[in-house]
């Protein structure tokens, strides 16, 4: 059966966010996706976006994407930074009202790392567990003292080699430091939004959504 995503408006900080969402019949659990960045043209219709809904689909999860304040028909303006984290914290509201007791998977690609991570640990200190927490290509120069990385379930950073937007070695450093448990990815020949690389970034999140 071909399963299509349903769309939704979700009351978020500053007006309605406009959201895509897929029930399951038999879920395993549930994925919020954050997408890139606004100012250069990142909605929830992006192509590597699109790939993450559709794996965590194929692997039995309920998913949700939304746009930010100022995309598509969200209302508001951007604000890159806070305002698009506490929009996603708004969406995971949403979320978590209508499935309270499924585990709950985040990921970001590129701005949306840094969105997803910081809601991550919002989430946390509010007392929920991720399942894991997939950080795509990420922002992770935006990440503030402020921004809490959450501490519980496992973490995931998938780096291309070649990104021209995101400079891997900001990354690698980042990933070095990091104290808790994580893993490193790196996806050899590929760039930023994964040209000819989106079947193999599907295979290798499958299966860490299979376990």
């Amino acid at each position: 059966m071909l399963m299509r995503e349903t769309p939704v408006l979700i009351d978020g900080p500053v007006g309605q966010l406009e959201a895509l969402y897929l029930d399951n019949e038999d879920p395993r659990g549930l994925a919020l996706i954050c997408h890139p960045n606004p100012v250069q043209g990142g909605t929830m219709l992006n192509k590597v976006v699109s790939t993450l809904q559709r794996t965590a689909r194929d692997a039995g999860l309920i998913t949700l994407r939304f746009n930010y304040r100022g995309v598509g028909a969200s209302e508001g303006t951007h604000d890159m930074g806070t305002g698009e984290v506490d929009d996603a914290q708004a969406v995971a509201e949403w979320f978590r009202a209508r499935h309270p007791a499924l585990p709950l998977t985040l990921f970001g690609f590129s701005f949306g790392g840094f969105v997803a991570a910081s809601l991550g640990g919002r989430l946390e200190a509010r007392g929920e567990q991720l399942k894991h927490l997939f950080m795509v290509a990420p922002a992770v120069m935006r990440l503030g003292d402020q921004d809490q990385l959450p501490q519980h379930g496992e973490l995931t950073l998938i780096q291309p080699e070649t990104d021209e937007v995101i400079d891997p070695q900001v990354v690698y450093q980042w990933s070095d430091k990091l104290e808790r448990p994580h893993e490193l990815l790196k996806v050899a020949e590929c760039g930023h939004f994964f040209h000819g690389k989106l079947t193999d970034l599907k295979d290798l999140i499958l299966p860490r959504l299979s376990n």
